[in-house]
């Protein structure tokens, strides 16, 4: 049965991926078979776990495999499975729409003037689009396993805006994808190269991958496996070279870059399962969506079948970046994802696997110093989420993070709390920070004037997690986090002294402002904290900072608004002529410039932007 075709136009965002995809490639034109083969992999995948609760879906067809033909008078590379198929509806959702929430995203990325973009595809579910590459046609014939002979699909599109549909009679289960090659793409029609490339890319690949034998150059009818078909996870690490784990690697994750690192262990005992466990060396494109989507990147196999990727309850969320695979002996194979969620033996493998994760990344940080820097800055933003997800290992993930500091090297985050301890002057008990949402924010902050004259070191924080992450962290090694711009300053004696004596003699001068400013501050005092600025805002303990107040304002949150708490420097010459000035209305300009100045080396958004500028160029004129 052939019925008539309907042709339907592709989903915008397909025919971009497309155009992109094929010019963005060019250099990397073999990735089209690891692609393909790993969509089979996974069709294989699925239709083994299915068969677990109804093995008719097998039928007489229980040896899955991959099979990859080439026909030079053609000019076609076939790429077929018997896995689970597709009916028709489903090969609409998978080949003619892009059902990614990180579509845009990838959009985005590859728009740029970026031709080593590789590594993206497949991360974003589009490694089929691969296939244009090197193919100017292709076609799909797909039977969904359970489906009658003449439910079959036949798909075909030239990549360039259309495809078309039809019915098919297909014998059997499964899905064969068959490129039409361009003729700059001829290399590939050679048995040598295909193996090579299967070899390379696809070796681990826990299906065999067939291929007809050759003899005397010509093609055999007779069937033989080119890859090595087995599990590499299952084997012994002394057997493994280092080329095949990033070969692994590279296969699962859809990465073009090895990874940065890897753990590989086998747990024996009462409960007993391996895992095998990869840093990426660059962020995955959903890394800050984790909290949001379903996430992906570490498989669970029970018994070498795969289950699910089941990244949520096998990693917290701080290490979402992970990829590998998980092989479990003891779980049901028919395992849901609830009975995933509510089983002890679980929580022991995802305890397992924190503990092997924060080995592999603390092995780094000790002993390969370029490594654990790649990673901070890849990954450091989102270790720092640890602080508050993963209580019983906060000290652990302190230890790992690194910020940068008024006595570091500039902006670079390279300063260990260790290393901050260690340099804490005699009878310092708080270790200080400020948090900003730059680097020069940071550094810039009027409040720092006073440690600086003091010669105490302050952790400069402006990654925007570091504002929540310090409201949870109270402590390290028994020393308190203190922010600069929180509470007031511990004095000494001397200090108390000095300073009570100085609020007392500005007295009128606080009275004068409280009056100009009204109800735009909570409050005005004499500030233990400047040296050299005129002014700065001063915080609660439990207030947000302003910038980050902003941030989730844009963001469109609730926050609770607040009035600021004014500190002045009355040694300053802008305050002396407040003090001074005869004229209320310049006397109210400088008032409130000083509470804007405060505001916006804070971070805050200023209430009136225009009015600033207006009080700006009245001070400059006069």
């Amino acid at each position: 049965m052939n019925t008539a075709t309907e042709t339907r136009p592709f989903e915008a965002e397909v025919a971009q991926v497309l155009r992109l995809v094929t010019h963005s490639l060019y250099s990397h034109r073999e990735i089209f078979l690891r692609e393909l083969v790993s969509n089979a992999s996974d069709a294989c995948d699925k239709l083994r776990f299915e068969a677990i609760g109804k093995a008719e879906l097998l039928g007489d067809d229980a040896e899955l495999h991959i099979d990859i033909e080439y026909d030079k008078g053609a000019k076609t590379v076939s790429v077929r499975d018997n896995g689970i198929g597709m009916n028709r509806d489903e090969v609409v959702a998978n080949l003619g729409s892009i059902a990614s929430s990180g579509t845009r995203r990838f959009l985005e990325t590859l728009s740029g003037e970026q031709q080593a973009d590789a590594r993206l595809i497949g991360q974003f579910g589009v490694g089929f689009y691969s296939a244009f590459v090197v193919a100017d046609k292709v076609t799909v014939l797909s039977r969904r396993a359970g489906a009658a002979e003449g439910e079959g699909v036949r798909w075909e599109s030239d990549g360039k805006g259309e495809y078309s549909l039809a019915a098919e009679d297909i014998a059997t289960r499964g899905t064969s994808v068959i490129l039409h090659l361009k003729d700059d793409d001829a290399e590939f029609l050679d048995g040598w190269k295909l193996r090579d490339l299967i070899r390379k890319y696809s070796d681990h690949v826990a299906f065999p991958i067939r291929m007809l034998k050759q003899k005397d150059g010509k093609l055999t009818d007779e069937w033989e496996t080119v890859n090595d078909a087995s599990a590499l996870w299952a084997k012994n690490k002394s057997e493994i070279s280092d080329d095949e784990y990033k070969a692994f690697y590279k296969s699962l994750g859809h990465d073009f870059n090895d990874p940065l690192a890897w753990a590989h262990n086998r747990v024996e005992g009462s409960q007993r399962f391996t895992t095998l466990l990869y840093i990426p060396a660059q962020p995955p494109f959903d890394l800050m969506m984790g909290a949001r989507d379903e996430r992906k990147g570490v498989k669970l196999y029970i018994k070498r079948v795969f289950i699910m990727d089941a990244a949520e309850e096998l990693l917290p969320n701080y290490l979402r970046f992970m990829r590998g695979v998980v092989d479990a002996d003891d779980l049901p194979l028919n395992v849901s994802r609830e009975i995933l969620q509510h089983n002890r033996q679980v929580e022991r493998i995802k305890g397992s696997c924190v503990k092997r994760v924060l080995d592999l990344i603390e092995k780094l940080a000790s002993g390969e110093p370029e490594k654990f820097d790649t990673f901070r800055k890849a990954f450091g933003n989102t270790l720092k989420e640890g602080i508050v997800e993963d209580p019983s290992n906060r000290e652990r993930i302190a230890k790992l993070l690194r910020y940068a500091s008024t006595k570091g090297e500039g902006a670079e985050q390279n300063v260990s709390l260790d290393d901050y301890v260690g340099r804490m002057q005699p009878g310092q008990d708080a270790i200080w920070y400020v948090t900003a949402d730059s680097y020069k924010a940071a550094a810039g902050s009027p409040q720092l004037e006073a440690f600086r004259a003091k010669g105490i070191e302050v952790l400069l924080m402006f990654d925007r997690v570091d504002e929540w992450i310090m409201g949870q962290f109270g402590e390290y090694e028994g020393k308190s986090f203190r922010n600069v711009a929180k509470g007031e300053l511990p004095l000494d004696a001397a200090d108390k002294q000095k300073q009570e004596a100085a609020a007392k003699e500005a007295e009128p001068l606080v009275k004068k402002l409280k009056d100009l400013l009204g109800d735009r501050v909570a409050d005005v005092r004499v500030s233990a904290r400047l040296t050299d600025s005129p002014s700065c805002l001063a915080l609660s303990d439990y207030e947000l900072a302003p910038h980050l107040a902003r941030l989730l304002r844009e963001a469109g949150q609730d926050v609770p608004e607040s009035k600021p708490t004014l500190e002045i420097n009355p040694a300053h010459a802008l305050v002396k002529r407040v003090e001074s000035g005869a004229d209320e209305a310049k006397a109210k300009d400088l008032a409130l410039l000083l509470l804007e100045q405060a505001e916006i080396t804070a971070g805050a958004a200023l209430p009136d932007p225009a009015a600033f500028v207006q009080r700006m160029n009245r001070l400059l004129a006069t």
